[in-house]
């Protein structure tokens, strides 16, 4: 029980922090439910193993272009796209354990 308090006031110091900062920079909440909602009209369209993203969007970041200047083709980090019935899980069938996707390799490790 004591790590959950301690777990909370973690939680409340992020969050204070978190005010502090928006505040010295003069990010209200309504910029940041905009910039949200912004992100989620263009997702991302590429991920790496890192979590790196681009949504397709403005120059190719260096990321991809140190990839694809590796030999890698772009495409092998495109993030496909699933079915809307697949993605509530609506007859999704669970993924083997041992099917890993080579786009999560870190091809740079």
């Amino acid at each position: 029980m004591k790590t959950r308090i301690v777990d909370d006031e973690a939680r409340d110091r992020l969050i204070l922090w978190l005010r502090r900062r928006m505040e010295e920079f003069g990010i209200t909440t309504e910029a940041l439910a905009a910039s949200i909602a912004e992100d989620r009209r263009y997702p991302p369209l590429y991920r790496d193993a890192r979590g790196n993203e681009w949504n397709g969007q403005g120059d190719m970041p260096s990321w991809l272009r140190a990839a694809q200047n590796a030999g890698v083709d772009p495409a092998f980090f495109r993030i496909e796209s699933k079915p809307a019935a697949v993605e509530q899980g609506i007859g999704a069938e669970p993924k083997p354990a041992d099917a890993d996707d080579p786009r999560q390799l870190d091809l740079f490790a």
